[in-house]
């Protein structure tokens, strides 16, 4: 344990051991950086000739093995294998893609959202690092801004809850008169737990779970998303109400990864395959009282606007149709120089067409729109802190960052190539006045536990300029809401789950999660 040079006892750095990766053989002990040898003085160290160390950004999750510096696969590095291949690193530097960020200082580009330098500074001392901290305020902003959606007659608001599963978020969405969209059935009993009662949760799942005809009889709003699904169904409920996932015949997303519509997605029953879907509804007599589309989150507003109107055309098909549930994350701008989707700007065309669909049919339907980043993006900040610092050289190298988060608490930049404002405040709780390009990557022994890469390019190294930073400062990441601790790799390397917290409208910070003890990560496991 680690305490706080206030003397503050509850401040407990979780990676005691982060600041230098050991890899044991036998009695030799390998440590990884300098400042991590200098600190150990009465430790013995026995250093192999045998021992290589590789420094390399190469996730093994990848088909190809590689990791790209610039647009160049300069550096590539093979796990499978005892071959290393490097082109010029002259050639790399000159390609390396460079964010830049102005010091928060002076003319910010990137700043804090919700909470001050102190604030950050008392977040550690009363928490430890890392953990995410809500802002309540925020979150409560974003329900009001979902609710006022233009509609014709009438608006549901469903929270895409995967986006953030957390009890007490819940709690405050049901508060503001919002609805649940789960994407499993484990989802629902969670959200239930949380005061929902069934009828305000629709579920649209990969996976219909063994006791989903429980949660049916309970009053649960299902979706069929594939047509083996709808005959399911019908064959346990005959004579039923249900809603029907469309795949519309296109997507859009804020990366290919989180495009969930067209031919290269699972997601919904193919457009073309409605004969087929009408048989199954006429076989069982299913009454479909809701159709659903989602094209993808972070999805283009002209594209969502033009699947809309192919929606309305499916709801024409059923008659028995009083609600369309038009899914599609709204893009949240998380980065200063990012555009966020206008919810009145999209939403009016929308409102038309509702109106225009009532005068042709004679049926006044009710819109369903079910945010997730758009509610929670920007309500969450990471607090966590540089534990070493590491370079690779002077012309040809970086500078590392090392925090004691990583991809265990924001897997989205690992995953996706997304980016996150990253802000440094100072270990007094100041904002730095100089900048210096860093890379920035996380605690896990894993290559590609990456903070800083290219927009869209989870492989490709990004430096960004960051207020010059020391070992022992904190480094805020912002837009840390919304797939974040709800989408982490939990666990990996043994890392607890970090705590999440919640900034009250008084500015109290509360516990909504407790910090995860090595204990309770092995609960479930059985010796044999």
């Amino acid at each position: 344990m680690e305490k706080n040079p206030s003397g503050n006892s509850s401040f407990i750095r979780r990676s005691t051991c982060a600041p230098v990766s050991l890899y044991a053989h036998a009695n030799t002990l390998t440590f990884c950086t300098l400042s991590t040898l200098s600190s150990m003085t009465s430790t013995t160290m026995l250093f192999s000739r045998g021992a290589q160390m590789t420094t390399t950004f190469a996730s093994h999750h990848q088909n190809n093995n590689t990791f790209k510096s610039g647009k160049s696969s300069s550096i590539v590095t093979r796990r499978q294998g005892s071959t290393s291949s490097f082109t010029s690193q002259k050639l790399a530097r000159k390609s390396r893609r460079t964010l830049k960020v102005n010091a928060s200082s002076s003319s910010s580009v990137e700043k804090l959202r919700f909470l001050s330098p102190q604030e950050v500074k008392q977040v550690r001392e009363e928490f430890g690092t890392p953990v995410y901290v809500y802002d309540l305020q925020t979150l409560k902003n974003q329900a009001e801004s979902a609710k006022a959606f233009p509609n014709a007659y009438g608006l549901t608001v469903r929270y895409a809850m995967k986006a953030s599963p957390n009890g007490s978020i819940l709690k405050t969405f049901l508060n503001e008169g919002l609805h649940i969209d789960a994407s499993s059935g484990y989802e629902v009993e969670r959200a239930v737990k949380a005061g929902f009662t069934y009828d305000q949760i629709s579920l649209s799942t990969q996976d219909f779970p063994d006791f989903f005809d429980r949660l049916v009889e309970k009053g649960l709003k299902v979706n069929a998303c594939s047509l083996s699904q709808l005959e399911k169904f019908g064959e346990k409920f005959p004579g039923k109400e249900i809603g029907l996932r469309f795949n519309p015949g296109l997507g859009s997303g804020g990366t290919g990864k989180t495009n969930v519509g067209g031919p290269s997605s699972s997601f919904g029953i193919w457009y073309e395959l409605l004969p087929k879907c009408q048989e199954l509804v006429a076989k069982y007599n299913l009454k479909v009282e809701r159709i659903h589309t989602h094209i993808g989150s972070g999805s283009d507003p002209a594209v969502w606007q033009k699947v809309s109107g192919m929606s309305l055309d499916l709801c024409e098909k059923f008659p028995d149709v009083v609600s369309l549930n038009l899914g599609g994350g709204y893009k949240v701008g998380r980065m200063s120089g990012e555009k966020s989707t206008d919810l009145s700007l999209i939403g009016e065309p929308v409102k038309v067409a509702f109106q225009e669909f009532a005068k042709r049919t004679g049926r006044e339907l009710k819109l369903e729109i079910e945010p997730g980043t758009f509610l929670l993006a920007n309500s969450c900040s990471v607090v966590s802190t540089a534990q070493d610092i590491v370079e690779t050289g002077t012309s040809e190298g970086h500078t590392f960052i090392k925090l004691d988060c990583g991809m265990t608490e924001v897997l989205r930049p690992s995953l996706y190539g997304a980016q996150h404002p990253l802000i440094n405040v100072t270990s007094q709780g100041e904002l730095a006045s100089k900048t210096k390009k860093y890379v920035v990557v996380g605690h896990c022994c894993e290559s590609g536990d990456l903070m800083t890469p290219a927009p869209d390019e989870p492989e490709t190294i990004s430096e960004r300029e960051l207020g010059e930073i020391n070992i022992g400062d904190l480094v805020v990441i912002e837009g840390s809401g919304a797939y974040c601790a709800g989408m982490s790799s939990k666990n990996y390397n043994t890392f607890p789950e970090a705590p999440e917290v919640m900034k009250t409208n008084e500015g109290e910070f509360k516990v909504i999660r407790k910090r995860q003890t090595v204990d309770q990560i092995l609960a479930n496991e059985v010796m044999i």
